[in-house]
C-alpha cells in the first residue's frame, strides 16, 4: 500500500483545512494547505502518520522532523510544538493520527511473546514506515465510508496497527504504555497529577513520591522522557491553559495569569513571551487576525 492510497483516503474524509475527530474512535485526521507558523499543543499518545508534506515537532530543546518515510509516536502526554513546513493548496498536508488507548494495548501486551527488555527514553520517537503500517492505517480510514460496517471493522484493524507497533521498532516505547509500573508508567502518574492540578504551587517530593521514586531519579527520567523538567512542563501547562482563556473567553493577561496561578503579572508575561515569541497583548492580536490558527491550539 502507499502513502497515496491513504493520502487520498485521509483528503476525501478531511475536506477541508483543520483537525477532523473522526467518527471511529481515536482516529484524527489532519489537513493543511499551506506552511505554517508553530502552534502549541498538548499531544496525547498517539501514533501519526504522515501521507503527505512534512512537519517538524519540538519538545523541550529536541526538534524532531518528519514526513512521509517515518511515523511519530509518543508515549506521554507532551506539550509539544508543532509546525506544517511542506504544504500547498495542491498538495495540502496529510497526516492520520491514531490515539493508542492503554487498556487496550494492556489487553494485546497479554497475548503477545515477552520483548527483549529495552532502555526507556524520549517518550517521542520516529521510526521508518513500513507497508504494512501504510495499509492498515488506509483501510481504517476508508471505514469512515462504511458506517454500518465500521463498529464491527475498525477495532479489528485498530489492533493489526497496535500489534505491528508493539512488535516492531516502536515496540519498547508502546509497549511501555501498556506497563503501568514501567518508568514511563511511573512518569505518566506524575504527568495526569501535573494535568489536573497545574495551578497549584509546585511540589517536587511530592511528584517524585507519586511517581514511586527518588526525587533524583524522578527528575531525571522526567527530563529525559520529555525533555524539559517537571517544573518546566508544569509552566507550558499553565502558560497554554492562559493562552486558551484570552483567546476563547477574551480574559485580559493579568486574568488569565491568575486563573493558572501566577502571582506576578510581570512573571506571566516574561514566561509567556519566552514561550510563545511575543508579550500576551501582541500575541493576541496576531492569533486572532489568523483564525485557522487559533482552532488549533
Amino acid at each position: 500500500m502507499s502513502h497515496d492510497a491513504l493520502g487520498q483516503q485521509i483528503a476525501r474524509y478531511a475536506d477541508g483545512d483543520g483537525i477532523v475527530d473522526t467518527a471511529i474512535p481515536r482516529l484524527t485526521l489532519v489537513r493543511w494547505s499551506h506552511a505554517d507558523e508553530p502552534v502549541h499543543m498538548l499531544q496525547r499518545p498517539a501514533l501519526c502518520i504522515i501521507a503527505q508534506g512534512a512537519k517538524r515537532v519540538m519538545l523541550g530543546d529536541s526538534v524532531v522532523a518528519y514526513g512521509p518515510a517515518s511515523y511519530l509516536v509518543t508515549s506521554l502526554d507532551l506539550p509539544i510544538t508543532g509546525m506544517v513546513t511542506q504544504a500547498s493548496d495542491d498538495a495540502p498536508y496529510l497526516c492520520f493520527c491514531l490515539y493508542l488507548d492503554p487498556v487496550l494495548l494492556s489487553d494485546i501486551a497479554i497475548s503477545l511473546p515477552p520483548a527483549a527488555p529495552v532502555a526507556e527514553g524520549s517518550a517521542l520517537s520516529l521510526h521508518p514506515i513500513t507497508p504494512e503500517l501504510l495499509d492498515a492505517a488506509s483501510r481504517l480510514t476508508a471505514l469512515l465510508g462504511d458506517p454500518a460496517g465500521a463498529p464491527l471493522l475498525a477495532p479489528i484493524i485498530e489492533r493489526e496497527l497496535l500489534v505491528r507497533l508493539m512488535t516492531g521498532p516502536s515496540g519498547g516505547i508502546v509497549r511501555a504504555i501498556a506497563a503501568g509500573e514501567s518508568r514511563t508508567g511511573q512518569i505518566a502518574r506524575a504527568i495526569g497529577w501535573l494535568k489536573a492540578h497545574f495551578r497549584e504551587p509546585y511540589n517536587g517530593p511530592g511528584l517524585a513520591d507519586l511517581a514511586g521514586m527518588s526525587v533524583s531519579s524522578f527528575h531525571e527520567h522526567f527530563r529525559r522522557a520529555t525533555a524539559m523538567t517537571p517544573l518546566q512542563y508544569q509552566k507550558q501547562l499553565r502558560l497554554q491553559a492562559a493562552r486558551t482563556l484570552m483567546l476563547a473567553d477574551r480574559l485580559d493577561a493579568a486574568e488569565a495569569g491568575f486563573r493558572v496561578g501566577y502571582d506576578s503579572p510581570s512573571q506571566f508575561s516574561r514566561e509567556y513571551r519566552r514561550l510563545f515569541g511575543a508579550p500576551p497583548v501582541r500575541d493576541m492580536g496576531r492569533l486572532r487576525a489568523l483564525p485557522q490558527v487559533a482552532m488549533a491550539i
